[in-house]
């Protein structure tokens, strides 16, 4: 006598799959291993679109936000003032008004500690500033939007392999785009007093000043060098400073045959709140890209008749 099957067939799914399947297609029915086909098939038709469609959106509104359009349509960017400041001292004070990736002007008044003088430098009227950080961001987080509108509706994904492949593009342009605005470059002395800012004020920065901008996650940051230079003939250990986000006091350099130490440094910062939402943007697109990596790994993993 034969034995009686151990469960009865599993019946085709009348509505998509909410979760993978939980045994290994080995030890399937060829009814099961069918029904696991047609659920593939259908992540690969429809759920996929999904996804990406819903990443479409969160990367517009991301990419909007380096933008901000003036007004009603395609209007110029509209300009945004910042003003710098610290809980620490009020050393240094500052407004900046930031144009999408532009320092577009910039008011720095500083009191030095030496003399407790009272500097204000400006922007020159025929310069601007351009924030790279914030330039990369905004190209990464387009080059993601136009590998996912490459996918278009019509588009059949053939294999999970090809979406893992879009998904870790995408991934590789949005952790680009995130680092970019979280991890500020590193600068050595000389290249901060060689860098254009320096020549970017009125009046003139003196010798004894450094300045340098930069972003830091979702803020705007100043950093205020006040240098001391030291003689020929000092006793002091020289020992050239490396590269840095910020240098410390006590940091030396030379440059132009003259040696300089960093006798005290000032941080000011601003939040830029639409920098916030970019980063917050980033990261919820990443989750959606994971997600359906992992639903198709799983899957995939089940059956070996089709590489993946």
């Amino acid at each position: 006598p034969t034995r009686p099957p151990t469960r009865p067939p599993t019946r085709p799914p009348t509505r998509p799959p909410t979760r993978p399947p939980t045994r290994p297609a080995a030890s399937a029915s060829s009814t099961e291993r069918s029904v696991l086909e047609e659920e593939f098939k259908w992540l690969l038709k429809e759920e996929v679109h999904s996804v990406l469609k819903q990443l479409q959106d969160i990367l517009k509104e991301a990419s909007r936000r380096f933008t901000l359009p003036g007004g009603v349509g395609e209007g110029p960017t509209k300009q945004e003032n910042f003003a710098l400041g610290t809980t620490s001292s009020d050393q240094v004070k500052g407004i900046l008004t930031l144009q999408g990736d532009t320092l577009c002007q910039a008011e720095v008044n500083l009191k030095t500690l030496r003399t407790n003088q009272l500097l204000h430098f400006a922007f020159r009227e025929d310069k601007q500033w351009k924030m790279q950080q914030i330039q990369d961001a905004r190209n990464h987080v387009n080059q993601a939007i136009y590998l996912l509108t490459n996918r278009g509706e019509n588009y059949t994904f053939q294999t999970g392999a090809e979406v893992l492949k879009l998904m870790d593009a995408v991934m590789l342009q949005l952790t680009r785009a995130r680092n970019r605005l979280t991890t500020p470059a590193t600068m050595t002395l000389p290249e901060v007093a060689t860098s254009g800012l320096t020549k970017m004020f009125t009046p003139a920065l003196p010798p004894d000043i450094l300045l340098n901008f930069y972003v830091n996650v979702n803020k705007l940051c100043l950093l205020v060098y006040q240098l001391h230079a030291l003689q020929p003939n000092s006793t002091k250990n020289f020992r050239q400073s490396g590269s840095a986000v910020l240098h410390n006091p006590g940091a030396m350099f030379e440059l132009n045959n003259q040696r300089f130490e960093v006798s005290h440094v000032h941080k000011v910062e601003c939040v830029v709140p639409w920098l916030n939402d970019a980063l917050v943007f980033f990261t919820v697109s990443l989750q959606l890209c994971q997600q359906l990596k992992d639903k198709i790994s799983v899957f995939s993993s089940y059956w070996n008749f089709r590489p993946y």
